[in-house]
């Protein structure tokens, strides 16, 4: 009765030999290295998309993910030419608008969880976007950048803030949107706007979010 022998062998320019365990494990943490993992990203809807109505591509609209403004969603790798994301919300995985979302650029892994199980960030009283509300632009100096926020965490100044003058600083909850005006002061806190209160916000309690 013949038996055979299975071998794994190297093959170089000057000689063939016998592989040993060592190489295979060497040859496959190479291998490893080498496969492209896909960039995870958290984006927030700015307006409502139902594909069916308004995909620019109504052949391939079922392959497109609906959302409402406020909802965050996961994405995958870059945008594609026809300037889609491939996303997942909701349960749901489609393609995404890149001109209908912004991205949340927090890096952090528990913090990217803590708002993917919140799943959506608020939108302003008129339930229709994610502008801000300031009426009161006489106030704000031609020259001050304004800058959109995500709050990630609570934040109660009576009981969390450092200093005794608390009543001048706005309190808001994880997942609100603050504009804030200007740059950080040396206490490391902006001057910033909720839904129309304003007052001194601590920028360790924020992250930036995008416009694009």
């Amino acid at each position: 009765m013949e038996t055979s022998l299975e071998l794994d062998v190297l093959i170089y320019p000057n000689e063939v030999r016998i592989a040993t365990p060592e190489d295979l494990r060497e040859w496959e943490l190479e291998t490893a290295s080498q496969v492209s993992i896909p960039t995870v990203r958290l984006f927030v809807a700015l307006y409502p998309y139902n594909p069916a109505a308004m995909s620019p591509n109504p052949e391939t609209a079922a392959e497109e993910l609906p959302f409402v403004p406020g909802q965050i969603i996961k994405v995958f790798g870059d945008k594609d030419s026809d300037g889609f994301y491939h996303g997942e919300s909701g349960g749901l995985s489609g393609y995404v608008p890149g001109n209908m979302v912004a991205e949340i650029p927090v890096a952090d892994e528990y913090l990217k969880h803590l708002l993917m199980q919140q799943g959506f960030l608020p939108v302003d009283h008129a339930g229709m976007s994610l502008t801000p509300d300031l009426s009161d632009v006489a106030s704000i100096p031609d020259d001050v950048v304004v800058r959109r926020m995500v709050a990630l965490f609570d934040y109660d100044p009576w009981e969390n803030s450092p200093n005794m003058d608390s009543e001048v600083e706005l309190g808001f909850h994880s997942g609100d949107i603050i504009y804030v005006f200007g740059d950080m002061d040396q206490d490391g806190f902006y001057y910033g706007d909720l839904h129309g209160r304003r007052g001194l916000v601590p920028s360790n309690f924020l992250q930036q979010l995008g416009w694009d």
